[in-house]
């Protein structure tokens, strides 16, 4: 009992303990060797867009044999074979059998020595679904029930120690103030970022998403621009959206996050300038200007002092240059 209980705590330090999602995983499965007995372990990440797994460890498994476990017919079909499919989420979501009776597996695995498989879906404490693990043995004998519910019992402390949400939750951190984000996905969509809040300007079809992927394609690890809170009126105020590209050791299907924050900072400058300022990091001359803000040059002549002095600039190559760096760019034309 002793010796489980240390093999739990070492358990619990390399779920909590920092580096990379790939580090982490790696050390849990050395940790849980001590606590459950398998001849080698594959652990995988969820793919946040729903379409199978992502292979973030494994112990004692041969390239084939992981390459195997990582394509289309793995973690997702063996999951879906469990008998206790009704399972609530919070509960253990584990399956024991033979590995010749899942016939794809069975083809594959038996030949290789593996004769029993014990799988797992990770679940935080909250029931969000974060990855899946796989214990394979050439023990002919199933898993004891100790054994099983053992491990059930650590799936929380398993799925804390990948939960890519860490790492997207620490680049979250770095912008103070954040009142909503979402998840920007490869695919095109997004997901909810837990912990913060829902807002239409984070909808499916809101413009800010498209500039905040055409930000996060175009190279930039850290983009923040303004946008009129109310849609394109320029009198309801603005925010802050902060495009952030996703940690390297998050799963392949995420880009990157879209923050909202207060508009902040402006240096005085109005509504009107604004739209004028981002016009004018866009490249575009007075005349084109005041075409795209139907008013006469002149007037946009005025906007331009008065940027330059609020922004302390002498040229406005420089007044540019400085609103990039600010974040008091203003998208001039919402892109969908």
């Amino acid at each position: 009992m002793g010796s489980h209980r240390a093999g739990e705590l070492l358990l619990a330090e390399a779920a909590s303990s920092p580096g990379t999602t790939p580090e982490r995983a790696q050390n849990l499965l050395e940790a849980l060797r001590l606590l459950v007995p398998f001849d080698g372990a594959w652990l995988a990440l969820a793919d946040p867009a729903g379409s199978g797994y992502h292979s973030v460890a494994s112990l004692d498994l041969d390239r084939p044999i992981v390459e195997f476990l990582s394509g289309p017919l793995t973690a997702r079909d063996i999951e879906v074979t469990a008998t206790d499919r009704a399972r609530p989420p919070l509960s253990p979501s584990y399956l024991s059998c033979p590995a010749q009776e899942l016939a794809t597996w069975g083809e594959f695995l038996t030949p290789s020595g593996i004769n029993e498989a014990l799988a797992l879906g990770l679940f935080t404490s909250t029931g969000r679904h974060v990855g899946f693990l796989a214990l394979l043995s050439d023990d002919r004998h199933p898993p004891s029930p100790v054994t099983r519910r053992r491990l059930g019992r650590l799936g929380p402390v398993l799925a804390h120690g990948i939960d890519p949400m860490r790492s997207l939750l620490s680049a979250v951190g770095l912008v103070r103030g954040a009142t909503a984000g979402v998840l920007l996905c490869r695919d095109g969509g997004y997901r909810p970022l837990p912990g913060l809040a829902d807002d239409p300007l984070l909808s499916p079809s809101s413009p800010v998403l498209t500039v905040a992927r055409e930000r996060i394609d175009d190279g930039y690890v850290h983009s923040s621009f303004l946008w009129p809170a109310n849609g394109p009126a320029t009198t309801g105020g603005h925010v802050r959206v902060t495009a952030l590209r996703a940690p390297e050791d998050t799963p392949p299907a995420l880009t990157g996050l879209a923050l909202l924050t207060p508009g902040s900072g402006l240096r005085g400058l109005t509504p009107r300038e604004l739209q004028v300022l981002g016009l004018l990091v866009e490249g575009c001359s007075n005349h084109e200007i005041a075409h795209a803000l139907a008013v006469a040059p002149r007037t946009v002549a005025a906007h331009l002092e008065h940027i330059l002095d609020k922004l302390e600039a002498p040229t406005r190559t420089l007044a540019a240059v400085r609103a990039e760096r600010e974040g008091l760019y203003v998208p001039p034309h919402p892109r969908v």
